[in-house]
């Protein structure tokens, strides 16, 4: 287990390093909103830094590794380009202000504690899975079993699940015409949140995996889904987009009513 946390240890060490060169960016363009697509991104690295230091000769390690990756690339550029086409997160901006005002603190300050500080161990946590995964995969190598191809099976669904939802939210987000109305359709039928639900589904999916190994690596490793659900439902995605949602469009009260917080499910009548 020493071996684990100094392993763990020199991948928070690099996602610090990380984060710290991001904040001074964020200092110079006076912009933070770009370290939702690095939550992604840095996922990615922490599973390559992993493979890094143990190797991925084994044949779950490889798999956890390919679905991390692919899960965060896919994820990472996907917010890159909105966020690039969209500029400044309103609620970055509004969380810097009041919080810099409150506290009597420096924009960098703000920034570096309030955003960059707090994401850097919510996101290490997250990706315990595929550090753990990966690290047990090299010292207990061994064939894929039916958990391991549950999960693979389980993770590439989330990954396509959220995928087509955010490609159905950026069309439907594209015609003017739909400005101020409420995407009902598609996956959107079936959940209000395709694209938080695929990320729960993938990283079950991964944490499947790892169960795969044995007892030991998953329970150490099972805080990072439970702890991305918890924040995807209860924390800081679904309940506070929500929060802003009600506001701002008119329909989004019957839309919830008959459509599925979460998990898909089809539709309630008479809503």
């Amino acid at each position: 287990m020493s071996d684990a946390l100094l392993l763990l240890g020199v991948n928070f060490a690099g996602l610090l390093g990380a984060i710290l060169l991001l904040w001074g960016i964020a200092t110079l363009i006076r912009d933070v909103s770009f370290i939702d697509a690095f939550w992604a991104f840095g996922m990615v690295l922490l599973a390559w830094g992993t493979a890094w230091q143990v190797g991925v000769e084994a044949p779950h390690a490889r798999l956890l590794l390919g679905l991390t990756t692919l899960w965060g690339l896919r994820l990472g550029i996907h917010l890159t380009i909105r966020w690039a086409s969209h500029g400044e997160d309103p609620r970055y901006r509004k969380i810097l202000a009041l919080t810099g005002e409150k506290r009597k603190w420096s924009w960098a300050k703000t920034a570096l504690i309030m955003v960059f500080l707090t994401q850097a161990p919510l996101l290490f946590i997250t990706c315990l899975p595929a550090q753990l995964g990966i690290w047990a995969s090299a010292s207990h190598p061994q064939e894929i079993g039916i958990f391991g191809w549950i999960g693979a099976a389980a993770a590439l669904a989330g990954i396509a699940f959220e995928s087509i939802g955010d490609a159905q939210l950026d069309a439907f987000r594209k015609n003017p015409a739909n400005r101020g109305k409420v995407l009902d359709t598609g996956l959107w039928r079936y959940t209000r949140h395709p694209n938080y639900f695929g990320d729960a589904l993938t990283w079950w999916g991964i944490w499947l995996v790892v169960l795969d190994q044995g007892w030991a690596p998953a329970l150490a490793s099972l805080v990072g889904p439970v702890f991305l659900t918890f924040t995807l439902t209860r924390w800081s995605g679904k309940a506070l987009l929500e929060k802003g949602l009600h506001k701002t469009r008119p329909d989004y009260a019957a839309y919830v009513g008959r459509t599925s917080g979460f998990i898909p499910w089809p539709p309630k009548t008479g809503a």
